[in-house]
């Protein structure tokens, strides 16, 4: 009998495809969209990722990493006068611009960290030396701003290369390293130099010190350190762990923020609706048009004495091949676009485990939907009418 089913499956063509079509649509719009939302809210928090510290503590009404509200040079002193923390250094953070040799502006993430730690320095560097960020009017780049900052972002010989030199505010900056970094959400690229010198690339202003980042001392949780660091000073205190679901947490926290204050939940999400949407109304009007066309065949099988219940495992089978069939090639080209995406770095893609868990169980459900509108009509067919004239 399941046999039987599959070929009347794939007997009807031409609604076999329709019906795989609607599945793959849905998947793809359902996985891709969400994929690409995951990728833009990662970049979000890129520089908590890129300038790796334990704790940030930021002016009390900072919500998320991209907003900074400058503090006082000597806040730096009162998060190290906390007994819980082994040590606290400056961070500068600021979006600049970049003159290039042809004339042309580019904008970058401009980072200046204290010059005798290096504490907030890229973790991977590919080229060059960090310890070279201590001589006069030298950065350390990313390796977006190796093309980005290029004269022809196309011709990889006028890529930027250690040695190279650009200015940064009419300041002249000379490349000694290039570093991995996560692109930023503003799409410039990162720029890492000393404190003091990022402040003279940085247009004057009376304060400049966007956090204080440190580490608590050995023995002492990241949560302990940073209350005690909001008691003594009265400035916020954010644990950076990647992604966690305290409150401390800054990637966290920067999320929420733009899921809250921007637009970007209801785009993502309204192709997510319109892909289940168009999923449901092509697969439940095919299938149920199948059904029809069939129907007589499902008839003389039950004059024939199949019980209902071996009808209704015949349409969940059929229903089940076609949402698996479909799945899969929806998360075959989800695959191929998210190699054009990484290869290109446009646009973000992040696709953790939950996606394609989440998709599948969608496409499961849209595959209920359509059977049991199947099993609705197979339950009132009488097995009579079909020695109807």
């Amino acid at each position: 009998m399941m046999r039987l089913a599959l070929k009347m499956l794939f007997g009807d063509t031409a609604k076999y495809l329709m019906l795989v079509v609607g599945i793959f649509f849905a998947t793809f719009l359902i996985a891709q969209q969400t994929s690409v939302f995951f990728g833009l809210m990662n970049w979000t928090r890129a520089t908590l990722m890129n300038v790796p510290a334990p704790l940030w503590v930021v002016d009390a009404k900072v919500e998320q990493v991209n907003e900074t509200n400058p503090l006082r040079d000597t806040d730096v002193a009162r998060v190290r006068s906390v007994d819980e923390v082994a040590w606290a250094m400056p961070l500068y953070s600021g979006i600049q611009r970049v003159r290039l040799e042809n004339g042309k502006f580019k904008v970058i993430q401009l980072i200046g960290i204290d010059p005798t730690t290096l504490a907030g320095a890229p973790v991977q560097m590919i080229e060059g030396r960090l310890e070279d960020l201590r001589l006069p009017n030298t950065v350390v780049i990313d390796d977006l701003a190796v093309r980005r900052l290029a004269k022809n972002p196309g011709d990889k010989s006028t890529h930027i290369k250690v040695g190279d030199m650009f200015e940064i505010n009419d300041i002249e900056a000379r490349v000694v390293g290039i570093c991995e970094a996560m692109n930023s959400f503003t799409g410039g690229p990162y720029v890492w130099t000393t404190y003091e010198r990022a402040l003279q690339y940085s247009p004057a202003q009376r304060k400049m010190l966007s956090a204080v980042i440190a580490a608590p001392k050995e023995g002492v949780s990241l949560e302990v350190a940073a209350q005690k660091i909001e008691e003594a000073t009265g400035m916020k205190a954010f644990v950076n762990s990647g992604f966690g679901s305290s409150d401390r947490d800054f990637g966290t926290s920067t999320i929420w923020w733009y899921v809250k204050n921007t637009g970007i939940p209801i785009s993502f999400g309204t192709t997510v609706i319109v892909g289940f949407i168009v999923g449901v109304a092509i697969s439940c009007q095919t299938f149920y048009a199948f059904v029809l066309e069939n129907i007589r065949h499902l008839g003389a099988l039950k004059a024939m004495g199949a019980s209902n219940g071996k009808l209704c495992l015949m349409l969940v089978l059929q229903s089940l091949t076609v949402g698996l069939v479909g799945y899969g090639i929806g998360m075959l080209a989800t695959s191929a676009f998210a190699m054009g995406a990484l290869k290109n770095e446009q646009p973000p893609f992040f696709m953790t485990w939950h996606i394609p868990v989440a998709a599948l169980g969608v496409i499961l459900f849209i595959c209920a939907l359509a059977a049991l509108m199947g099993i609705w009509r197979v339950s009132r067919f009488e097995p009579a009418m079909v020695f109807r004239a």
